[in-house]
């Protein structure tokens, strides 16, 4: 029992984030206390603000207050690459390396038959739908499909879903290289580890 019903309901809330146990929130709700009032509403406001101002891109998945995002409108990145993966914060980690300058397709998850997850559960679609020919063109612009999916079991069988699906349509496609261990997660990967298995990907026969 906490002396307030205020900080313990902020626990509570604390306790319901990623690797937050009790006692982190207990430290998270004590720093929010002594803060200033400006530190901590300028936090509430942050906060606020990407839950009623932050959506996703219709064009790649990824999180953005524009639509279609910042990414996909920038006319200096190659449109004649897409490098697919599975959450937007593999987007961000993969932009911190500074090694792929062109778009991305976010597919919002993996393959995972157990966990009830199905093709038509991910962005699958909308992928295929960029690889379409443009009006008056018999060829896709798209070049090449880099298939940067978790290297863990849902994260393989998602790229082997999907190059089967695209190798059809005449688009290279290539899984980024084993830079990246079996099992982790793009997002916690180091940036010389990403650039490495960006710069060593291979084709997929």
């Amino acid at each position: 029992m906490y002396s307030s019903k205020y900080v313990e309901l902020l626990i509570e809330e604390l306790v319901r984030l990623p690797s937050i146990g009790q006692k982190s929130a207990q430290r998270l709700a004590l720093y929010l206390l002594r803060a200033s009032r400006e530190d901590a509403l300028r936090l509430a406001e942050a906060i606020r603000a990407i839950k009623e101002r932050v959506g996703l891109c219709s064009v790649c998945g990824n999180f953005s207050e524009e639509d279609p995002c910042r990414l996909c409108t920038d006319s200096e990145r190659d449109g004649g690459q897409i490098c697919v993966v599975e959450q937007p914060g593999d987007v961000l980690a993969l932009e911190r390396t500074g090694q792929f300058r062109g778009r991305y397709h976010v597919l919002g998850g993996a393959l995972s038959p157990l966990d009830g997850i199905q093709p038509d559960h991910l962005r699958i679609r909308e992928l295929l739908e960029r690889l379409r020919p443009e009006p008056g063109s018999a060829t896709t612009t798209v070049r090449e499909i880099i298939l940067a999916t978790n290297p863990n079991v849902a994260g393989e069988a998602t790229a082997l879903y999907l190059s089967k699906l695209i190798a059809p349509l005449g688009v290279k496609v290539t899984r980024i290289a084993r830079g990246v261990p079996m099992g982790s997660d793009l997002e916690y990967s180091d940036l010389v580890t990403l650039a490495r298995a960006l710069e060593g990907r291979r084709e997929v026969e």
